[in-house]
Protein backbone atom coordinates (compact mmCIF):
# COMPACT_ATOMS: atom_id res chain seq x y z
CA UNK A 1 0.00 0.00 0.00
CA UNK A 2 1.38 3.40 -0.98
CA UNK A 3 1.76 6.34 1.38
CA UNK A 4 -1.06 8.16 -0.42
CA UNK A 5 -3.37 5.15 -0.10
CA UNK A 6 -2.65 4.92 3.64
CA UNK A 7 -3.31 8.65 4.04
CA UNK A 8 -6.64 8.29 2.20
CA UNK A 9 -7.69 5.35 4.41
CA UNK A 10 -6.61 7.32 7.48
CA UNK A 11 -8.83 10.25 6.40
CA UNK A 12 -11.72 7.87 5.71
CA UNK A 13 -11.41 6.14 9.08
CA UNK A 14 -11.09 9.33 11.14
CA UNK A 15 -13.71 11.14 9.05
CA UNK A 16 -16.13 8.50 10.32
CA UNK A 17 -15.32 9.30 13.93
CA UNK A 18 -17.91 11.78 15.23
CA UNK A 19 -16.36 14.69 17.10
CA UNK A 20 -17.32 17.91 18.75
CA UNK A 21 -16.19 21.13 17.11
CA UNK A 22 -14.25 23.99 18.65
CA UNK A 23 -12.89 27.38 17.73
CA UNK A 24 -9.58 28.22 19.38
CA UNK A 25 -8.62 31.90 19.79
CA UNK A 26 -5.75 34.04 21.00
CA UNK A 27 -4.13 37.41 20.32
CA UNK A 28 -1.01 37.98 18.23
CA UNK A 29 1.93 39.97 19.61
CA UNK A 30 0.34 42.98 17.87
CA UNK A 31 -2.90 42.39 19.87
CA UNK A 32 -4.84 41.21 16.80
CA UNK A 33 -7.37 38.44 17.54
CA UNK A 34 -6.83 35.20 15.64
CA UNK A 35 -8.79 31.98 15.68
CA UNK A 36 -9.49 28.79 13.79
CA UNK A 37 -11.93 25.90 13.73
CA UNK A 38 -10.50 22.77 15.38
CA UNK A 39 -11.90 19.29 15.92
CA UNK A 40 -8.66 17.77 17.26
CA UNK A 41 -9.64 18.55 20.85
CA UNK A 42 -9.54 16.24 23.89
CA UNK A 43 -9.32 16.21 27.65
CA UNK A 44 -5.99 15.10 29.13
CA UNK A 45 -6.04 15.35 32.94
CA UNK A 46 -8.26 16.24 35.90
CA UNK A 47 -5.37 17.11 38.22
CA UNK A 48 -4.25 19.50 36.95
CA UNK A 49 -7.07 20.32 34.51
CA UNK A 50 -5.44 19.83 31.08
CA UNK A 51 -6.81 19.74 27.53
CA UNK A 52 -5.11 19.37 24.15
CA UNK A 53 -5.62 20.30 20.53
CA UNK A 54 -3.38 20.28 17.48
CA UNK A 55 -2.52 22.86 14.84
CA UNK A 56 -1.25 22.27 11.32
CA UNK A 57 2.18 23.79 10.62
CA UNK A 58 0.78 25.45 7.47
CA UNK A 59 -1.76 27.58 9.36
CA UNK A 60 -1.00 31.31 9.20
CA UNK A 61 -1.72 31.81 12.92
CA UNK A 62 0.64 29.01 14.01
CA UNK A 63 3.15 31.36 15.64
CA UNK A 64 0.49 33.23 17.62
CA UNK A 65 -0.56 29.95 19.25
CA UNK A 66 2.86 28.29 19.65
CA UNK A 67 4.74 31.39 20.85
CA UNK A 68 1.87 32.79 22.91
CA UNK A 69 1.21 31.82 26.50
CA UNK A 70 -2.58 31.33 26.46
CA UNK A 71 -5.60 30.52 24.32
CA UNK A 72 -9.36 30.03 24.60
CA UNK A 73 -11.18 26.91 23.39
CA UNK A 74 -14.82 27.45 22.44
CA UNK A 75 -16.84 24.23 22.31
CA UNK A 76 -19.43 25.22 19.74
CA UNK A 77 -23.19 25.06 20.15
CA UNK A 78 -25.32 23.27 17.55
CA UNK A 79 -26.58 26.56 16.10
CA UNK A 80 -23.08 27.91 15.38
CA UNK A 81 -22.49 26.10 12.06
CA UNK A 82 -21.95 29.34 10.08
CA UNK A 83 -19.46 30.57 12.69
CA UNK A 84 -17.64 27.23 12.46
CA UNK A 85 -17.41 27.58 8.68
CA UNK A 86 -16.25 31.21 8.94
CA UNK A 87 -13.36 30.27 11.24
CA UNK A 88 -12.41 27.43 8.85
CA UNK A 89 -12.28 29.75 5.82
CA UNK A 90 -8.89 31.29 4.93
CA UNK A 91 -8.35 34.99 4.25
CA UNK A 92 -11.52 36.17 6.01
CA UNK A 93 -11.87 38.79 8.76
CA UNK A 94 -13.36 36.21 11.11
CA UNK A 95 -13.85 38.41 14.16
CA UNK A 96 -15.86 41.00 12.22
CA UNK A 97 -18.48 38.30 11.66
CA UNK A 98 -19.18 37.43 15.29
CA UNK A 99 -19.79 38.96 18.69
CA UNK A 100 -16.73 38.73 20.90
CA UNK A 101 -14.96 40.52 23.73
CA UNK A 102 -11.65 40.43 25.54
CA UNK A 103 -11.86 38.37 28.73
CA UNK A 104 -10.34 39.07 32.13
CA UNK A 105 -7.57 36.67 31.08
CA UNK A 106 -6.76 38.80 28.04
CA UNK A 107 -8.23 36.42 25.47
CA UNK A 108 -10.72 36.93 22.65
CA UNK A 109 -13.91 35.13 23.73
CA UNK A 110 -16.71 34.52 21.24
CA UNK A 111 -20.29 34.76 22.45
CA UNK A 112 -22.80 31.92 22.19
CA UNK A 113 -20.59 28.85 22.60
CA UNK A 114 -21.72 25.81 24.56
CA UNK A 115 -18.56 26.15 26.65
CA UNK A 116 -15.39 28.26 26.80
CA UNK A 117 -12.16 26.99 28.38
CA UNK A 118 -9.54 29.68 28.90
CA UNK A 119 -6.11 28.11 29.14
CA UNK A 120 -2.46 28.89 29.67
CA UNK A 121 -0.02 26.98 27.50
CA UNK A 122 1.26 24.01 29.51
CA UNK A 123 3.32 22.31 26.80
CA UNK A 124 3.77 22.26 23.01
CA UNK A 125 4.81 19.01 21.35
CA UNK A 126 5.95 18.71 17.72
CA UNK A 127 4.21 15.74 16.09
CA UNK A 128 4.64 15.24 12.34
CA UNK A 129 3.05 18.09 10.41
CA UNK A 130 1.21 19.40 13.49
CA UNK A 131 2.02 20.80 16.92
CA UNK A 132 0.03 19.47 19.87
CA UNK A 133 -0.80 22.25 22.31
CA UNK A 134 -1.62 21.21 25.87
CA UNK A 135 -3.41 23.84 27.90
CA UNK A 136 -3.91 24.19 31.64
CA UNK A 137 -7.49 25.30 32.18
CA UNK A 138 -7.75 28.62 34.06
CA UNK A 139 -11.47 29.26 33.67
CA UNK A 140 -14.52 27.30 32.49
CA UNK A 141 -17.85 28.68 31.31
CA UNK A 142 -20.71 26.36 30.38
CA UNK A 143 -24.03 27.52 28.93
CA UNK A 144 -27.34 25.67 28.74
CA UNK A 145 -26.94 24.93 25.02
CA UNK A 146 -26.77 21.82 22.84
CA UNK A 147 -23.22 21.13 21.57
CA UNK A 148 -22.34 20.73 17.89
CA UNK A 149 -21.26 17.41 16.43
CA UNK A 150 -19.32 16.76 13.22
CA UNK A 151 -19.40 13.51 11.24
CA UNK A 152 -18.61 12.75 7.59
CA UNK A 153 -18.38 16.46 6.71
CA UNK A 154 -21.81 17.13 8.19
CA UNK A 155 -22.81 19.13 11.24
CA UNK A 156 -25.45 17.99 13.70
CA UNK A 157 -26.35 17.54 17.34
CA UNK A 158 -27.76 14.96 19.70
CA UNK A 159 -31.56 15.16 19.48
CA UNK A 160 -33.21 17.21 22.24
CA UNK A 161 -35.32 14.21 23.34
CA UNK A 162 -32.08 12.50 24.42
CA UNK A 163 -31.57 15.20 27.02
CA UNK A 164 -35.14 14.75 28.25
CA UNK A 165 -34.59 10.98 28.55
CA UNK A 166 -31.36 11.52 30.50
CA UNK A 167 -33.03 13.96 32.89
CA UNK A 168 -35.87 11.49 33.56
CA UNK A 169 -33.56 8.56 34.39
Amino acid sequence: MTKEEKQQLFKEALGNYPTGVTIVTTFTDENIPVGLTVNSFASVSLDPLLILWSIDHRVSSLEAFTKGDKFAVHILAADQVELCKTFATPNVDRFSQCEWSESEFGLPVIEGAFSVLQCELFKAVEAGDHTILIGKVLDIQVENRIPMLYHRRHFGSIPAEFYTDVENN
